[in-house]
C-alpha cells in the first residue's frame, strides 16, 4: 500500500485551517485570481506542499500539464526577432506542443498579459522583450501562470525566469578590441535609455575605456529612441561633425552601425582607414556591408531554445535554481575596424 492510501483527500477547508486564512481567500489562490497578495499566495502554496498529494492543487498546476505555448513578440519579425521566434517554434515542436504566435508592432499596446491565464488550451508563454512594466510581470507570476522572458527590457523581477545575452561582457570585449587598436577618442551610439541591454553594454564599453586610461565624456555619447539604421545615421553624423571627431564609432547594434557607415561615406571618410566602426548582434547585415562589420555575436537561437527548456521545466513543476540565465557572447572581428589613423 502506498503512503497516504486510504486517507480522505484534503479539502479547501483543510488548507484554510492549516494557514489560518479564510476559505474564500484560499479559493482565490487556488483558482489563480489576481486579487491576492503575493505573501498570502505563498502561504497557501506552502500549505498545499505540506499536505502533499492529498491537497487540492492550484488551477494553474491542474491545467498546465498539457497545452500550447503562447509566444508574444510585439515587433516586426526581422532578422533579429525572426531568429529568436524561429528557434522558439522549432524547440516547442520538439516537445510535442503547438505554438500560438502574437507578433507585430500593433500588438505592443494590447493588454495581453492579464488574459493569458484564461486562454483556453494555453499552458504557458514565452515573452520576447516585453514592453510591459515589471509590475505586470509580477502580477502574472503571482497568478501562477508559467512564462519565461527572453531579452528583458528592464531587470527581471525576482522569481521570473529570464534568458538574455551577456551584454556587459560583450560590450567590454568589443571596446577592448577597439582600444587595443590604439583608439582613445571613441564615439558611442547607445540604444534607448533605461533599457537593460543599453545600460549593460554601455557599462562594458566604459569599463574597457577605463582600463585604457580613458574617461568617457558626454560629448562622445549619443542615445537614440529607437535602435534603427536611420537613428544610427543621425547620431553618427552628430559625432562626426564635432570639431574633433572620434576615430572610432561603437554602435548599440548592427543596424545602427550600418547608419554610421552611411554617415561616414557622406563625409568622404574611409572605413577603417579614417574611421573604425563596430556593431553588436552579428545579424546578416553585418556580413553584407562593405567593409564587413566587426561586431559581437549574440546566441539568439540558443536564447530561444533555452527559454523553451526553462518553460518546459516550469510546466513540469520543477524547481529552477537559475532563474536569470545569461548566455555568453563572442567578439567577431572583421574589416570595419583597424588601427587608429595617424
Amino acid at each position: 500500500m502506498t503512503a497516504g492510501a486510504g486517507r480522505a483527500r484534503a479539502t479547501v477547508r483543510d488548507v484554510a485551517a492549516e494557514t489560518g486564512l479564510s476559505i474564500a481567500t484560499v479559493s482565490r489562490v487556488l483558482n489563480g485570481q489576481a486579487n491576492v497578495a503575493p505573501r498570502t499566495r505563498e502561504l497557501v502554496l506552502r500549505a498545499v506542499g505540506r499536505l502533499g498529494d492529498q491537497a487540492p492543487r492550484p488551477r494553474a498546476e491542474r491545467e498546465t500539464a498539457a497545452g500550447a505555448v503562447y509566444v508574444r513578440c510585439p515587433y516586426v519579425l526581422s532578422d533579429y526577432f525572426g531568429l529568436i521566434v524561429s528557434s522558439v517554434g522549432e524547440t516547442i515542436e520538439l516537445h510535442g506542443r503547438q505554438m500560438i504566435l502574437g507578433a507585430g508592432e500593433a500588438a505592443q499596446g494590447a493588454p495581453v498579459l492579464p488574459g493569458l491565464p484564461g486562454l483556453p488550451g494555453v499552458a504557458g508563454a514565452i515573452l520576447i522583450l516585453p514592453p510591459e512594466p515589471g509590475e505586470e510581470l509580477v502580477r502574472l507570476r503571482d497568478r501562477g501562470f508559467p512564462f519565461v522572458v527572453i531579452d528583458p527590457r528592464t531587470p527581471p523581477p525576482k522569481d521570473v525566469a529570464a534568458v538574455s545575452a551577456a551584454h556587459f561582457a560583450g560590450g567590454r570585449k568589443l571596446m577592448a578590441h577597439v582600444t587595443g587598436l590604439g583608439h582613445r577618442r571613441v564615439g558611442i551610439i547607445g540604444g534607448p535609455v533605461k533599457w537593460l541591454p543599453s545600460e549593460a553594454r554601455l557599462a562594458g564599453y566604459t569599463a574597457s575605456l577605463a582600463d585604457a586610461g580613458v574617461l568617457p565624456t558626454p560629448e562622445l555619447l549619443r542615445n537614440v529612441p529607437e535602435p534603427s539604421t536611420e537613428q544610427g545615421h543621425r547620431a553618427a553624423g552628430e559625432l562626426l561633425d564635432l570639431p574633433e571627431r572620434p576615430t572610432a564609432l561603437v554602435a548599440f547594434n548592427d543596424k545602427m552601425a550600418v547608419g554610421a557607415l552611411w554617415a561616414a561615406a557622406e563625409r568622404g571618410l574611409s572605413v577603417p582607414g579614417d574611421l573604425s566602426v563596430a556593431g553588436f548582434d552579428d545579424i546578416d547585415v553585418s556580413r553584407a556591408t562593405s567593409p564587413a562589420l566587426t561586431t559581437v555575436r549574440q546566441p539568439l537561437e540558443e536564447m530561444g531554445r533555452m527559454a523553451v527548456t526553462l518553460l518546459m521545466r516550469l510546466l513540469s513543476r520543477h524547481t529552477l535554481e537559475a532563474l536569470h540565465v545569461s548566455l555568453g557572447t563572442e567578439l567577431i572581428v572583421r574589416a570595419s575596424t583597424g588601427p587608429v589613423p595617424r
